[in-house]
């Protein structure tokens, strides 16, 4: 199959990639590549690209595909606060553009890189795929309103699908820190501290990159009518953590470790657990194969191999909104998130 990955040199496109090719498929990246400068030991694996804007996408970009899956856009809450009008353009309008020109170019089916953000201030219950949307940031209503406008584009030769993936954790070529798992195991190992900034309080599923990518292979080689305009919670039911629990779970590892709280520490906003039975049920080949204690020693053991520093932590480099300020500060992107010298 020849798939198109936007955002194929980001956090989950730099392991999703070479699973593709692994499985037999035919990747093209997209990717204006805008954390050149944030890799985390080897660089992103090399396949055909096109270094471009998902902005700036033409249909002849498109041609001859039979799947997209996209990923690309502004990738959590802090950097869609930014500019929320700038979110909605990329994250929302884009996106929306991107699968029209993908269904007039014949691609039979668009993998959606959506977010369990879009529950946003559920709560304490459970909730599955039919539960009311509730995002409390732009970027949460961002993935919303996408998901709304592709599933009026599904058709008998079209099949969006859309991915609702817990927070993210675990490494990658381009690594982030601004994830609360990778955070707290970095807070620990280069401070001896576990460090929350807020009170703990809230329920936050979680899952690692490999078994998010593991779930968009999953949907690009299952049956049409298994996927089509489906909506998946990509995790599993016993990864829903308070995240005071995963402190604790971390501290249990590691019990040199003390936790703090941030001065001010308070509830956030942001509650929900999720019921991840309808992928675990519809999708056979997806199994979850990690869980916050093998991710926290995967990250911990990388962390002090390389011997990773307060300041790679604390710097621009590895959090997403930092490193995009810098770029716009150096003069090197615009306010409008383009390079300037594309």
């Amino acid at each position: 199959m020849k798939v198109l990955v936007t955002g194929h040199k980001g956090y989950i496109g730099t392991i999703l990639t070479p699973m593709l090719i692994t499985r037999g498929h035919e990747v093209i990246g997209l990717d204006s590549d805008l954390y050149r400068h944030c890799t985390f030991g080897d660089d992103p694996p090399a396949v055909t690209e096109i270094e471009k804007d998902i902005r700036d996408i033409e249909l002849t970009d498109l041609s001859g595909l039979d799947s997209v899956i996209h990923l690309a856009g502004l990738s959590n809450d802090p950097l869609g606060d930014l500019n929320p009008d700038l979110t909605y353009e990329i994250n929302h309008k884009a996106s929306v553009r991107l699968a029209r020109l993908a269904k007039k170019a014949g691609v039979k089916r668009f993998a959606f890189s959506s977010s369990c953000s879009n529950y946003g201030a559920a709560g304490e219950d459970m909730i599955n795929e039919e539960a009311p949307f509730n995002p409390v940031t732009p970027y949460g209503r961002s993935k919303v309103m996408t998901e709304m406008d592709l599933a009026g584009l599904a058709d008998a030769d079209f099949s969006p699908v859309y991915l609702r993936s817990a927070t993210a954790y675990g490494l990658s070529p381009r690594l982030r820190f601004d994830l609360v798992l990778n955070n707290l195991v970095a807070w620990a190992y280069t401070t001896g501290r576990i460090h929350l900034k807020s009170d703990g309080t809230p329920w936050r599923p979680i899952v690692h990159i490999e078994d998010i990518s593991r779930a968009f292979t999953a949907v690009l080689e299952a049956p049409r009518d298994v996927i089509h305009n489906q909506a998946f919670n990509v995790g599993s039911n016993d990864q829903n953590y308070r995240i005071i629990d995963i402190a604790k779970n971390l501290k249990n590892l590691m019990p040199a470790y003390e936790i703090e709280y941030a001065e001010g520490a308070g509830p956030d906003t942001r509650c929900y657990r999720v019921d991840f039975s309808r992928i675990a049920t519809k999708l056979s080949a997806f199994n979850v194969k990690w869980n916050a204690e093998t991710g926290a020693r995967q990250l911990h053991a990388e962390f002090e191999r390389v011997g990773v520093s307060l300041e790679d932590f604390e710097g621009p480099k590895y959090k997403r909104v930092d490193h995009i300020r810098q770029l716009i500060e150096k003069g090197l992107l615009g306010s409008d998130l383009r390079w300037k010298n594309m």
